[in-house]
C-alpha cells in the first residue's frame, strides 16, 4: 500500500515450524524494515529462543521505551505537537499467542535499562478513570481557615496530597476484555479519560468531593486480548468516537514450538539494555524532536496513503494513521540516538503500521460499524441473486423497524458494496451486493486461530 514494501524473508525472522499455528486467512505479514535500530536488535536476541510472535516483541518495546522516555515534544509535518507515548493491543489465542511470555522479555530488558521505571511506572488495572488520575495526579490542595482567638480570620491552601513527581505510566492490561466491559457501563469516563491522556496528557475529573487533575502526564497502554473477546466486547461506540484509533492493534500468534524453551544470551542482551539506558539518559537534554528534510520529503509521498479516508469500522479504527506512523517514527529516531526522525526511521514506522493495518482487516474484516448494515451485506453475499426489502426485514425476525433498516442499506451504498433494482410493475425492489463472492464470516476465520 505504501512506498517503502521491501519484504524480508518472513522465514529469517520466525522461522515457524510447519505445524506450528496454521496460517489464517489474510494472517499479516511483518515487513522487515520494522525491525531496525535496537528494536530488531532485541527481537533478534529473544526471537530465536522463545515462542513469541517477533511482532509482540517489537511493539511492547517500542511502546515500553516511548514510556520510559517521557514527555519530549515531537514536531510532526503539519505541524502539531505529539509525543511518544503509544498504546497497543496484542490479540491472539488465549494461551497459544504467548502474549504474557512476549511482555516478560521485554521487562527483563528494561529491569535492567532503567529500574526505577520498570518498578515502579508499570503498573495494571484499568478499572476507572479515577485509579488513572490518581497514578499520575498533580500535588492536591485544600482551603483551610486560619484562626485567631477562636475566630476565623483568613484561609490558606495548604498541600493535601504531594501528588506524582513521575508522570510516567505505562498501564499494562493482560485481560483487555474486562476494560472493554467496563466501557460498556453507562455514565463511565474511563475512554474519555484515555483519549485525554493519549492527546495532551492533560486531564481532569470535577466532582464536589474529590477534584484531582493531572497535568503533562505521558501515559501508554498495553493490552492483551483475544481475537474472539475483542470481537465480543469492542463496542462501535468506542470506535466512533475515536478510542479504538489510538491503539496499534497487532495480529499475535506463536512463532514455533520450544519444548524446552531456549537459553537467551544475557550478555548480548545486558550490551542491549547498557544502550537503551544511555539512549533514555540522552533524552532527558532533549526538548524537542522533529522530521529531517529528507523525512519530510519521504513524508509528502507517503501521506496520500495514510490520509485516504475508508469507508465503514475500518475507517474509523485507522483514522489516526498519520498521528501513529509519527510518533513510531519518534520512537524509532530517538532508539538511535537522533533527534531527527530520518528515512530509515520512517520506513520502520511505515512498516509496523502496515501490519497493524493489516491486522484491523483481518480482525474486523469488512464489518462497517453497523450492526444491520453487517447482517444485511453478510445475507446478501450468500444471496447472488439479490433480496427484496421484505426478505431483509426477516433477517430481523421482522422486529427491526424500516427507518433503521434503511439506515443500514443507505450505510452500505455510501461504501459503494451494494447496488439496487429500483421496483417496477412487475417485480419488488432488489438489493443485490456488488461483491457477489460468498466470503466466510468472520468468526469461521477466526475458529482456527
Amino acid at each position: 500500500m505504501y512506498e517503502y514494501n521491501e519484504r524480508l524473508d518472513v522465514e529469517e525472522i520466525r522461522r515457524c515450524v510447519q505445524d506450528a499455528e496454521p496460517a489464517v486467512g489474510s494472517w499479516p505479514l511483518l515487513d522487515g524494515a520494522a525491525l531496525h535500530g535496537p528494536a530488531g536488535e532485541f527481537v533478534r536476541i529473544v526471537e530465536p529462543h522463545s515462542e513469541v510472535d517477533p511482532v509482540a516483541l517489537v511493539v511492547q518495546f517500542l511502546v515500553a521505551f516511548g514510556n520510559a522516555a517521557g514527555r519530549i515534544v515531537c514536531r510532526a509535518p503539519d505541524g502539531t505537537g505529539h509525543y511518544m507515548n503509544l498504546d497497543t493491543v496484542l490479540c491472539g489465542a488465549s494461551s497459544r499467542s504467548r502474549k504474557g511470555s512476549s511482555w516478560y522479555f521485554v521487562n527483563q530488558l528494561f529491569e535492567l535499562a532503567d529500574k526505577e521505571w520498570a518498578t515502579t511506572r508499570v503498573q495494571s488495572g484499568l478499572s476507572s478513570g479515577e485509579g488513572v488520575f490518581w497514578a499520575v495526579r498533580d500535588p492536591i490542595t485544600k482551603l483551610e481557615p486560619v484562626r485567631e482567638h477562636g475566630r476565623v480570620v483568613d484561609y490558606q491552601t495548604v498541600e493535601a496530597d504531594p501528588g506524582v513527581m513521575d508522570k510516567r505510566l505505562l498501564l499494562l492490561e493482560t485481560e483487555f476484555a474486562s476494560v472493554l466491559k467496563v466501557l460498556m457501563r453507562d455514565g463511565n469516563t474511563l475512554s474519555a479519560i484515555l483519549r485525554q491522556a493519549w492527546d495532551t496528557g492533560n486531564i481532569r475529573t470535577l466532582t464536589k468531593n474529590s477534584p484531582i487533575k493531572a497535568t503533562a502526564a505521558h501515559i501508554s497502554i498495553i493490552a492483551h486480548i483475544t481475537i474472539e473477546e475483542l470481537l465480543r466486547f469492542f463496542n462501535c461506540t468506542e470506535a466512533a468516537n475515536g478510542f479504538g484509533n489510538r491503539f496499534l492493534f497487532c495480529c499475535v500468534r506463536r512463532s514455533k514450538v520450544l519444548s524446552r524453551g531456549g537459553g537467551i544470551d544475557e550478555a548480548a542482551l545486558g550490551s542491549l539494555a547498557c544502550c537503551v539506558a544511555q539512549r533514555l539518559m540522552s533524552l532527558h537534554k532533549t526538548s524537542t524532536l522533529e522530521f529531517s528534510e529528507a523525512a519530510y520529503q519521504a513524508w509528502d509521498r507517503l501521506y496520500p496513503a495514510l490520509s485516504a479516508a475508508r469507508p465503514g469500522l475500518l475507517g474509523s479504527m485507522l483514522a489516526r494513521s498519520e498521528a501513529q506512523v509519527s510518533r513510531l517514527a519518534f520512537v524509532y529516531a530517538a532508539l538511535d540516538g537522533s533527534e531527527q526522525v530520518e528515512v530509515d526511521h520512517l520506513r520502520a514506522a511505515t512498516a509496523l503500521w502496515e501490519y497493524c493495518e493489516k491486522s484491523v482487516e483481518f480482525i474486523f474484516g469488512n464489518k462497517l460499524g453497523d450492526a444491520a448494515a453487517d447482517r444485511i451485506l453478510s445475507a446478501l453475499r450468500d444471496k447472488p441473486e439479490g433480496l427484496t426489502r421484505t426478505e431483509i426485514s426477516d433477517l430481523f425476525g421482522r422486529n427491526l423497524g424500516a427507518d433503521r433498516i434503511d439506515r443500514g442499506l443507505q450505510t452500505l451504498r455510501h461504501a459503494d458494496l451494494v447496488e439496487v433494482e429500483p421496483k417496477s410493475s412487475h417485480t419488488a425492489e432488489r438489493w443485490r451486493t456488488k461483491d457477489t463472492k460468498t466470503t466466510n464470516s468472520t468468526n469461521t476465520r477466526h475458529s482456527q486461530d
